[in-house]
């Protein structure tokens, strides 16, 4: 059996696997990472290339920047501090959505919906607005939000490490000029039209499910003023990277040892708020990449592709194509293995017609993003079925209309801001 058959074998069990979820996300991508290796498609060298790569380095670091403000509740704090101004419950949506938007962008997605969503229940039962109709703008601007910078969330990173790969040099915000347009859009939806669609009258059982709700008063004002100032450090050092002279992978390195040297997190919080999960199922898709692109199986697929598309494809429907398939497999199973699966794929498609892979390693990382449609799209979809007491078709009904604002703005904004032919 060659080696593009085998690694064609591994894609197609990743692709079920990720759908099924019977197996961790996890233990998948070790499983084909692992499964490459014995079958002799990647050395042991290629096989863990990607466990030790420096996007996996900034992805620890960020974590253990990011729990620091979620430890001291300065993450609370901010979220409280901004939705304490809203006067109706547009207002509210339109202000939960602006701070978990922005926060996202710098800090985990799902961390930042996970410890807002207590803040938010809180404030829904205090106020008397129904849950159902302030969680899910919640969720939704988590995952608007986390294309606003490379640190987003994972995904990000698997699409700048192949710009890395392929020598297209990225900056901090390379997303921002999609993501952000995306942001503000999202934002005036369920400001204008979105909260119609949204589930109408009070949760049922909302005073018996409680969120918890974490006490803060006792943690010290200098480790939450500190959190904050060491977040806007690294972010600020990110920047300018190319001024400072310091890679960002580095500055969230130093970020995390500020924070534990000066005792603002403890080394047990920060070892804990290292996620294991994505860093194995970073590495391990990273292998399953590298098969897809040294065995020519990413270009056989690519080629597949092109095929269909005609002789001659225009590259609007090539963009179209990449953000149909990649937006239909995020919404029924993880944004981060979608976005891995579909990274390199989109990078031989681009190969084999010539163009510049910016422009499709964008679209698919975007794409990736727009799980919306479903609950179990991405995690911090599923944290509020429960809360709000939401069913499958209040996803679809809410979040189908937000993807295709989403892929109006891709479609417009793409090719004139990443050009397939510069």
């Amino acid at each position: 059996m060659s080696d593009t058959t085998i690694t064609l074998i591994f894609l197609a069990f990743a692709i079920i696997s990720f759908m099924l979820e019977k197996i961790p996300l996890a233990l998948t991508a070790t499983i084909v990472a692992i499964g490459l290796n014995v079958t002799g498609v990647l050395d042991t060298s290629s096989t863990f290339a990607g466990y030790v790569n420096s996007n996996v380095i900034l992805c620890i670091g960020m974590f253990v920047v990011g729990e620091a403000l979620f430890q001291t509740g300065m993450a609370n704090k901010i979220g409280s501090l901004v939705t304490r101004f809203a006067k109706s419950e547009r207002q509210l949506i339109v202000a939960i959505m602006v701070i978990v938007g922005i926060m996202s962008g710098f800090l985990s997605n799902t961390g930042t919906a996970a410890v807002l969503i207590p803040v938010v229940c809180g404030i829904a039962d205090e106020s008397g607005y129904s849950r159902s109709r302030l969680l899910m703008p919640l969720v939704m601007a988590a995952a608007l939000g986390g294309n606003l910078s490379i640190i987003g969330a994972p995904g990000n990173l698997m699409g700048i490490n192949a710009m890395t790969e392929l020598g297209i040099e990225s900056g901090f915000f390379e997303y921002l000029p999609i993501g952000g347009p995306m942001l503000i859009c999202g934002i005036l939806y369920f400001a204008l039209i979105g909260y119609r669609l949204l589930p109408d009258g009070t949760t049922p059982g909302q005073a018996v499910v409680a969120a918890k709700k974490d006490d803060y008063s006792d943690v010290p004002a200098w480790k939450q003023n500190m959190s904050l100032i060491v977040l806007v450090l690294v972010i600020l050092a990110m920047i300018f990277e190319d001024y400072i002279g310091i890679s960002i992978q580095i500055s969230a390195c130093l970020g995390a040892i500020v924070l534990v040297l000066t005792g603002v997190i403890t080394e047990k919080q920060a070892l804990q708020s290292i996620d294991l999960k994505t860093v194995l199922l970073f590495g391990g898709s990273l292998a399953l990449a590298s098969a897809l692109d040294s065995t020519g199986a990413g270009t056989l697929i690519a080629n597949g592709i092109v095929s269909l598309l005609g002789d001659d494809p225009n590259p609007i429907i090539i963009l179209l194509a990449i953000f149909i398939v990649t937006c239909a497999l995020t919404n029924f199973m993880s944004n981060t293995a979608t976005t891995a699966l579909m990274v390199p794929i989109a990078v031989s498609l681009a190969q084999s017609l010539g163009a510049d892979a910016r422009a499709v390693i964008i679209a698919t990382v975007i794409a990736g993003s727009c799980a919306y449609a479903t609950p179990i799209g991405m995690p911090a979809n599923t944290m509020v079925v429960g809360l709000g007491n939401y069913k499958f078709k209040d996803y679809v009904k809410a979040g189908l209309p937000l993807i295709g604002i989403s892929f109006v703005i891709c479609m417009v904004l793409l090719p004139i801001l990443f050009p397939f032919y510069p």
